[in-house]
């Protein structure tokens, strides 16, 4: 479906430039001669890469049909990632490469958001943080405050951060699923 560059929204998904992406930011300009423009902030689904594109007002943009849908994650073999999705309790099962920067933070249970265009997975959105229970974190040493007051400590899915002294085996911890990187105690 077409429709004019100005009734573009955030969030919508887009074709152009023979590519798929989805609309970051939008800025209306209306310079001091000519026709109006609008400036889309577009991220590919192909490259990753963000652009700036450029659209006369009245230009026809084809949109994408989208879909978002809340899955669960149930477990993660060789075929890839498992989810149950929370409506229809069916099974999805998604390719492990949408999940390469996030597999040592996949807990059972863990709601994300995956965005399907034409059917087909694109990204995925990982809630801002994750609880989890720590499994290995050796003693605090005493007095060892003169640099960051850190240790390493691995968690229940494999994720090794730093983590002040304090937290000990089978406390549970807040991580952040940005950065990887210990937020609070839970």
């Amino acid at each position: 479906m077409a429709i004019v560059a100005t009734q573009l929204k955030k969030g919508q998904c887009i074709k152009y430039q023979g590519e798929t992406g989805i609309v970051l930011g939008l800025e209306h300009r209306t310079p001091g001669k000519g026709n109006a423009l609008v400036m889309a902030t577009i991220r590919s689904f192909q490259s990753g890469k963000t652009k700036d594109i450029r659209f006369a007002s009245g230009d026809k943009v084809d949109t994408v049909q989208a879909d978002r849908q809340t899955l669960e994650f149930s477990y993660a073999d060789q075929t890839g990632y498992h989810f149950m999705d929370t409506t229809t309790y069916e099974t999805v099962s998604l390719d492990a490469k949408l999940f390469e920067d996030y597999k040592e933070m996949m807990i059972d249970g863990l709601e994300v958001e995956v965005l399907f265009i034409e059917g087909k997975p694109m990204t995925v959105d990982m809630p801002a943080s994750i609880e989890v229970t720590v499994t290995n974190s050796p003693p605090g040493v005493k007095g060892d405050t003169a640099n960051a007051a850190t240790k390493e400590a691995t968690v229940e899915t494999g994720l090794r951060l730093q983590v002040p002294l304090f937290i000990n085996e089978g406390d549970r911890i807040k991580v952040d699923t940005r950065t990887g990187k210990y937020m609070s105690r839970v």
